[in-house]
């Protein structure tokens, strides 16, 4: 199979100026920021090795994350509201250089042409800057939520779905996990701790299902240029 990007999978393409020699003018960067919670769930025992190890635990980390965007912006196209879930395979070994294994992308309905394009921009050039051998598109709605000791989500075309119970620390409550990295995000609120209920994906040729693994919710934030 020919290697795609998820640039390439959204349609983005480059054009070049033409005639007198003259050089091509330069696109003006735009100013762009990201607020957003996650709900993921992984293949991976509890918790992740892939955030202190080149490599998950299997030889594959098959994922679900479903994203709620508390705010942000793209030039003048407001983020905020928007909802994306992401499921694939990262592979044995990934990140900048790599090529992981596939990827589906879910839009919600809800989410504007405006909205997805710079979302796109946003996830692979600075969250998930790296390659992916197969990437689908999708729409599908989306229900997200976090309550008491319990996160939720779940694609209304029946593919993906998530039931995430708490993992409880030593005083009973939250189990959070500090200052380590979300991939390309620049800051992030901890790694509060859970064990998937429900882990499941099928669609697009994949399917996975699991209990008892890695689960987790997240705020992170990131902004820039691009």
């Amino acid at each position: 199979m020919r290697r795609k990007t998820f640039f390439l999978a959204a349609g983005f393409f480059l054009a070049g100026a033409v005639g007198l020699c003259l050089p091509s003018p330069q696109p003006q960067a735009t100013p762009w920021s990201l607020d957003a919670t996650y709900i993921e769930a992984c293949s991976c025992h509890l918790f992740c090795p892939c955030y202190f190890n080149p490599m998950p635990e299997h030889p594959y980390c098959e994922f679900n994350m479903a994203v709620k965007v508390n705010n942000g912006k793209f030039g003048e196209v407001s983020l905020k509201g928007a909802r994306y879930w992401l499921t694939g395979d990262l592979g044995e070994e990934f990140g900048p250089g790599k090529t992981s294994k596939w990827l589906v992308a879910t839009f919600d309905p809800s989410v504007t042409p405006p909205q997805r394009d710079a979302l796109v921009k946003i996830l692979t050039q600075k969250v998930y800057p790296w390659n992916w051998a197969e990437v689908q598109m999708d729409e599908s709605s989306i229900t997200w939520e976090i309550t008491g000791n319990m996160a939720r989500a779940k694609l209304a075309n029946g593919k993906g779905e998530m039931v995430l119970e708490q993992w409880k620390g030593n005083d009973g409550g939250k189990s959070v996990l500090q200052n380590v990295k979300y991939f390309g995000a620049d800051s992030n609120d901890g790694f509060v701790m859970y064990k998937s209920k429900v882990h499941r994906w099928d669609g697009f040729g994949h399917k996975f299902e699991y209990s008892g693994r890695t689960g987790f919710t997240i705020r992170l934030r990131s902004s820039g240029t691009l």
